[in-house]
């Protein structure tokens, strides 16, 4: 008998909101220490406190567990992990030298055409008035994947994937004054690619990694 596909579920844009929410007041408490590490985080008391459902907070719970900020221990006991500003920093670092080596690879193997429609996205987020912070994330997940995965390296670009979900927590959300000067970056180094121009684009790719990272400095300092 064959099998009857079943539609695809749709996400329900409030859930999607909540969860974000649910991350970001999280992750806040996290860097801020009001969450002791070794804490164990239970799904129900977390939707109590944020009044909200549990489907949001297991949505956040699962994305904190994948940035490394909390582990899960056996019986799947949720725990707050040790947040250390030392290890993002050399994250950034390690991801500044995979990704220059990448996009010094993929020069001159990007299309044209991947090239200009990612351009033409770019200009219209920044002429967007009320750009999201998830429209955000996703054009910068596409022009450093884009790079990664044209270097034709396929454990390059996993540990570039990889890298890149441990400092993603530090968004339009929380560094606002990045997403402008930071798309400006992205569009240099786009311009270098498509000139073909390896160096040009291995030295947009070191000045923009280098500016998240001072820009992630100073807003620990704040903290």
């Amino acid at each position: 008998m064959p099998l009857t596909a079943r539609p695809t579920p749709v996400a329900d844009p409030r859930e999607e909101s909540l969860g974000q929410k649910a991350y970001n007041d999280l992750l806040d408490r996290l860097i801020r220490r009001e969450i002791p590490v070794g804490s164990v985080l239970q799904e129900r008391r977390l939707a109590e406190a944020l009044a909200i459902s549990r489907t949001p907070v297991r949505d956040a719970l699962n994305r904190l567990e994948s940035e490394g900020f909390i582990t899960r221990k056996p019986g799947g006991v949720l725990v707050v992990k040790e947040f250390s500003t030392r290890e993002l920093i050399e994250t950034l670092h390690v991801r500044q030298i995979l990704e220059m080596e990448a996009v010094g690879l993929a020069t001159g193997r990007v299309p044209l055409a991947e090239l200009d429609m990612l351009e033409a996205d770019i200009r219209a987020l920044l002429d967007d008035p009320t750009p999201s912070a998830e429209a955000d994330w996703a054009l910068d997940s596409r022009l450093h994947g884009l790079f990664a995965r044209r270097s034709g390296n396929a454990v390059l670009a996993k540990q570039i994937h990889d890298l890149r979900l441990k400092t993603h927590m530090f968004n339009m959300d929380r560094v606002p004054e990045r997403f402008e000067i930071g798309h400006r970056e992205h569009l240099a180094i786009i311009d270098a690619l498509r000139r073909e121009d390896r160096e040009a684009a291995r030295a947009g790719v070191h000045t923009h990694i280098e500016n998240v990272k001072q820009s992630i400095i100073e807003k620990l300092r704040a903290i």
